[in-house]
Formats: structure tokens, sequence, C-alpha cells
């Protein structure tokens, strides 16, 4: 029985660690992010920025974002899901009314954009249950296809 507690104590250790190093890896990208930004800031404002108001910055929105993460999980889970989905985002959004607008905007256009690929695939499968399409309805394909390419 010892060997067998010892041997899921160091499994827990290992994987705490692995979380740690994540975690590290994760606050260093924040980091490196925030570092970029406020670099183009400081050039279009011709301002400086001390490594330690930097560092600041990064701290608070690495913080920020485990707070939105943690929110993010309870609305799913108030509504029984597993998966947070774009009405979770959006209320947490709800406080800030122009983020809240260009996430409803963003999630419409995602929509549309979806609806738009599964009325072409639906299209698709048709023509080719009945059969090879005509010249002209390929060449209207194609036509499509490079106006999509081209916006």
């Amino acid at each position: 029985k010892k060997a067998g507690r010892a041997g899921r104590e160091i499994g827990i250790m290992e994987r705490e660690s692995d979380d740690a190093d994540y975690v590290q890896r994760l606050k260093a990208a924040v980091h490196y992010t925030v570092g970029c930004l406020c670099q183009e800031v400081a050039e279009d404002k011709e301002i400086e920025f001390r490594k330690q108001t930097i560092a600041a910055i990064s701290e608070i929105t690495f913080s920020q974002c485990e707070n939105f993460a943690k929110d993010l999980e309870m609305f799913a889970r108030h509504a029984k899901r597993s998966t947070v989905n774009t009405e979770d985002v959006k209320l947490l959004a709800r406080r800030s009314q122009s983020l809240l607008n260009y996430i409803t905007k963003k999630s419409e256009e995602l929509a549309s954009s979806n609806q738009e690929q599964k009325e072409k695939k639906k299209k698709k499968t048709v023509g080719a249950s009945k059969g090879k399409r005509s010249s002209e309805a390929q060449v209207q394909s194609m036509m499509t296809a490079s106006e999509e390419l081209d916006t």
C-alpha cells in the first residue's frame, strides 16, 4: 500500500510541476506581449515605459485573465454546460458596452460565415449526388470562390 501511495504522490507532484511550468510559460507569453504593446505605444506617443511598469501591467493582465477564465467556467457550469460559448463571453463583457458591441458583431459575423459554409457544403453534396455539375455551374462556383479570396 505504501508503494502505491508513494507512486500516486509522485504523480501528483509531477503534474503540479508541469502545471507550474505551464503557468510560467503563459506568464512569460503575456509579459512578452505586453512588452511589445508598450513598445508600440511608446513609439507612437513618444514616451518610455520602465521595466517595472511593464511587469506590473503583465501581472495585472495575467490575473485579470485568470479571473475571466474562472467566471466563464462558472457561467457555463451554471447553465449546466461543460463548454464555454459566446453567450458566456457576452455575459462577461456586459460591463463594457463597446466591448460587448464588438463581441456581438464578431459573433454575428462568425455565425453568418458558418451558415454560408454549411449552405455551400449542402449545395456541393446535392450537386455531387445528382451527378456531374454543368460547366456553367462549375464556372460560377470558381468565380464565387475567387471573389471570397479577394475579400
